[in-house]
């Protein structure tokens, strides 16, 4: 005779429950995004057919930035061809290239009347070049458009590639950035397809291919990190010449995505900032939200050799 198994009849042992997620700390507080401004750039994103990092990687400054008019725009469609574990972007086999792009995105930069503007792109692993000519084309149809525009591009590591990475330090960019987000010992579970090897490649390269381009990376924490890996790094980007570090909290986008090992406190944020300035990087934006172009605006217009002598501002 068939009956239903009473609750006393379950070994309590056998049931197994995820992890609860770490009660994220008072200090990190992200603002809803609102307003004139917000609503302003994001309907321009629509009307050109346009991507923003800030969406598609669900940016915790997104309010804060759009409301000020600025935005990072995310070139070659939203899809990407890498599966990093922290990423919310799309994954897999994108579309082919917009080659009128470049030619939205500089429009946009002129509708907006920016002073600064980041540009950065999905992974293309189906084009040898990575895409690298779009990002050349972006950088000097803004400069036709928008004179006065200060360009940071946040590029993929193009598999290592110095015939890439040369097309779009021949536009010269105020700012190469290309983050580096992890230390060794994790690459392969955070970002599988990526190389520390590639990352090294582009950095330090860039900075041979012209010296007064300013480069830039940043990385992540509370990944199951160890200080002493960050600091290393940190150590290893100075070396490689890299001017300005970024260093933010990992937020964890989804239930999917790569757990929160843990969340750092603010003093240790301070600590890794005194750090990096004691090391030789110009500039350091280190705390919870800091992400890769938070106050670009200020570090180009402080740092920028190449925007000075570009646009006859005096060169100190």
């Amino acid at each position: 005779m068939s009956h239903t198994p009473t609750r006393d009849r379950i070994k309590l042992d056998d049931v197994t429950e995820a992890p609860r997620p770490l009660r994220r700390p008072e200090w990190i507080r992200v603002r809803a995004p609102s307003g004139e401004n917000y609503e302003r750039v994001q309907d321009l994103m629509r009307s050109k057919s346009l991507h923003t990092v800030c969406e598609e990687a669900m940016c915790p400054n997104l309010g804060d930035c759009w409301g000020r008019g600025t935005a990072t725009f995310l070139m070659m469609g939203d899809i990407c061809t890498r599966t990093c574990g922290f990423c919310d972007i799309k994954r897999g086999m994108p579309n082919a290239l917009d080659w009128m792009e470049p030619e939205r995105i500089a429009q946009a930069v002129k509708s907006m009347s920016l002073r600064h503007t980041v540009i950065t792109s999905v992974n293309r692993d189906d084009r040898k070049d990575g895409g690298a000519p779009i990002f050349a084309m972006v950088i000097r149809r803004i400069r036709q458009l928008q004179p006065g525009c200060s360009i940071e591009v946040l590029i993929p590591d193009f598999k290592g590639s110095l015939e890439a990475l040369q097309i779009v330090m021949d536009a010269r960019p105020e700012i190469l950035n290309h983050n580096v987000e992890t230390v060794p010992r994790l690459f392969k579970k955070i970002q599988p397809q990526d190389s520390y090897t590639w990352t090294e490649a582009i950095l330090r390269n860039a900075k041979k291919m012209d010296p007064e381009v300013l480069t830039k990376s940043g990385i992540m924490l509370g990944l199951g990190e160890e200080m002493d890996e960050v600091k290393d790094v940190m150590r290893d980007l100075r070396s490689w010449g890299v001017d300005i570090l970024t260093i933010g909290q990992y937020l964890q986008p989804s239930r999917k995505h790569l757990p929160i090992e843990r969340y750092y406190t603010l003093e240790e944020f301070a600590e890794l900032k005194a750090f990096g300035l004691s090391i030789g990087f110009q500039w350091v934006e280190s705390g919870p939200l800091v992400r890769s172009s938070y106050h670009a605006d200020e570090q180009v217009r402080a740092l920028s050799v190449v925007h000075r002598k570009l646009y006859g501002e005096t060169v100190s």
